[in-house]
């Protein structure tokens, strides 16, 4: 009697570019027995190269931020059936292609949203109390030669105007009211369970706010959605924090209102054109920059993990999304 054994094939999905997480967690950062992870990193091939020399098809991709997932890419892909982002926007996702397509995705839900508002937090603390220039200051030797360092603003009792109550701008604000602020919010819809005041009109908010904290996601609606106008309400005092994306602020007209006075500070994790930062903002006291990098820590990139998986995981067990898009 002959015996033939069948070899199970797992989902195959596609890792296009090495996430940062990788060099923390390794392959631990998606390891699962329910599908096979293709790094294309890894090969030298070019990516349609590599598509072709795969024996089975690609069903699902992991995409970061620096892999958009195009009609082009889709095309190499005639049998992907899941887009799981590593973000929380999904900008980067051709959604009216997947749609079309009937290709689902997800993203990376709230894994980040504790660090991100930590991180805006920071930045707010920063620019008003002039930390990181502080730390300048020292480090440069000045305290012996100038005296004094210039006085700073307090946190505490500011207006603050969140722009985007989601997961990320409602934990913004919690902070924020235990060190007694004054928080306002503008987003797609009024939410009636929060107690703060809300706004329609983003340049109105901007008129009744000490800072303006930038949490909602790009998309058309939103892209340059902080402009001269805005700018012009907050005033010369008044601060900006942009822990979302660099469209959603003209960039161009915020680096002239800050080089010119006519705002107080900035604190930036994020920029238009990524990695590259605008030149006029390295000597400006008043501006405190990050690389992006809000999201990011260790605690944040193994929840981070554990969504990707429990999506991928589901999405192949016929189970709901844990984060849908689409």
């Amino acid at each position: 009697m002959t015996t033939t054994s069948f070899t199970q094939v797992l989902p195959r999905v596609l890792f296009v570019n090495r996430h940062a997480a990788m060099g923390v967690l390794g392959d631990s950062f998606v390891a699962s027995t329910k599908f096979e992870i293709l790094k294309a990193f890894e090969s030298p091939l070019l990516l349609p190269e590599f598509l072709a020399d795969q024996s089975h098809p690609v069903s699902a991709i992991i995409a970061p931020v620096a892999v958009p997932v195009t009609a082009d890419l889709i095309r190499l892909l005639p049998n992907l059936r899941l887009v799981v982002t590593t973000s929380t926007g999904v900008d980067h996702v051709d959604l009216v292609e997947c749609r079309r397509r009937g290709i689902s995705v997800a993203n990376a839900g709230s894994s980040y949203s504790e660090d991100v508002a930590d991180t805006a937090v920071g930045l707010l603390i920063d620019v008003f109390r002039r930390i990181s220039a502080a730390n300048r200051f020292v480090k440069q030797r000045l305290w012996p030669l100038k005296g004094d360092y210039p006085l700073g603003s307090k946190l505490g009792r500011k207006r603050i105007g969140v722009v985007g109550l989601g997961s990320i701008g409602s934990m913004v604000a919690t902070r924020l009211e235990a060190f007694g602020c004054q928080i306002s919010y503008s987003s797609r819809n009024r939410k009636p369970s929060v107690p703060y005041h809300y706004y329609m009109d983003v340049q109105e908010m901007a008129s009744n706010s000490d800072a303006l904290v930038i949490c909602c996601e790009l998309n058309d609606k939103t892209f340059h959605l902080i402009n001269r106008d805005v700018f012009a309400a907050l005033g010369k005092q008044g601060v900006i924090v942009n822990v979302a994306r660099g469209g959603i602020v003209d960039e161009d007209e915020m680096v002239r209102c800050l080089r010119e006075g006519e705002i107080g500070g900035a604190g930036l994790d994020v920029f238009e054109d990524e990695p590259n930062v605008p030149k006029e903002l390295f000597e400006l006291d008043n501006v405190v920059l990050s690389p992006h990098c809000a999201y990011t820590s260790l605690e944040g990139l193994e929840q981070l993990g554990k969504v990707l998986v429990g999506n991928i995981e589901a999405f192949f067990s016929n189970k709901p999304l844990l984060t849908p898009v689409l």
